[in-house]
């Protein structure tokens, strides 16, 4: 994969652009392959989801405004069968519409207009969260609860003797609260260590985050025993 300070990559990391404006694809196209990446295009959600399939891309790049399906539709169907990264790109910018995005399943939300280096930076971020970790003395452990179980070194959580499906992001989330098990995390440095540094006050981001894992993993997700809030401060893990 393309190595977080842009340099050549042994294994090119391949991305599907999905979005029906061609200048806008063309753009893309020319400068992910400047760069090193191996780039798909699709312009209408049917072609996405297929290419998809038979591509496996690394990461999406989504635009929701498609001439045959929403987005949404498209991450949904994606979500069905995979936890590739989704980067939606979208002219679509009220807070609500994002929500959504991220509700369904997307990683990261960028509005139209555009910076081509803001775009590719959040790109090679989500990237770099989907990628495995190297193993280190720590990533050893599995966490149980009543409830659930979470193995940091196979980046597996199970309930109920089933395993349960997380997107990256979720992953992510998940595994930074873990590794600070009965402690406070600043919402400032949550957002800072799942999304980047440029993030620090996009707080919605990690409401719909904490809602999804709440629901895939709390008994009674409305009154979480083990993802805490502590309003206006952060989040706490709790066995």
């Amino acid at each position: 994969m393309v190595s977080p300070n842009g340099g050549t990559p042994q294994t090119p990391t391949r991305v599907l652009v999905v979005d029906d404006e061609p200048q806008i694809v063309r753009a893309l196209v020319i400068s992910l392959k400047a760069r090193g990446y191996e780039a798909d295009a699709a312009s209408d959600g049917r072609s996405a989801l297929e290419l998809a399939a038979s591509r496996r891309p690394d990461v999406v790049v989504l635009d929701l405004g498609l001439p045959d399906m929403d987005g949404i539709d498209v991450i949904r169907g994606l979500r069905g069968w995979t936890r590739v990264p989704i980067l939606v790109l979208s002219a679509r910018h009220s807070s609500k519409e994002k929500v959504q995005a991220l509700d369904a399943g997307a990683d990261d939300y960028v509005t139209k207009p555009f910076g081509m280096d803001e775009l590719l930076a959040r790109l090679r971020a989500a990237v770099r969260r989907a990628e495995p970790v190297g193993p280190a003395e720590d990533d050893l452990r599995v966490v149980e609860t009543e409830g659930f179980t979470v193995d940091l070194a196979a980046k597996r959580v199970s309930r109920a003797g089933r395993d349960v499906r997380l997107t990256p992001t979720e992953w992510h989330l998940l595994e930074v609260l873990v590794r600070n098990t009965g402690r406070l995390v600043g919402q400032k440095q949550l957002l800072q260590e799942v999304w980047g540094p440029s993030y620090g006050t996009e707080t919605n981001y990690l409401r719909v985050y904490m809602a999804q894992l709440r629901r895939k993993l709390e008994t009674d997700p409305s009154h979480p025993k083990h993802f805490v809030t502590e309003p206006g401060m952060g989040y706490r893990f709790e066995k």
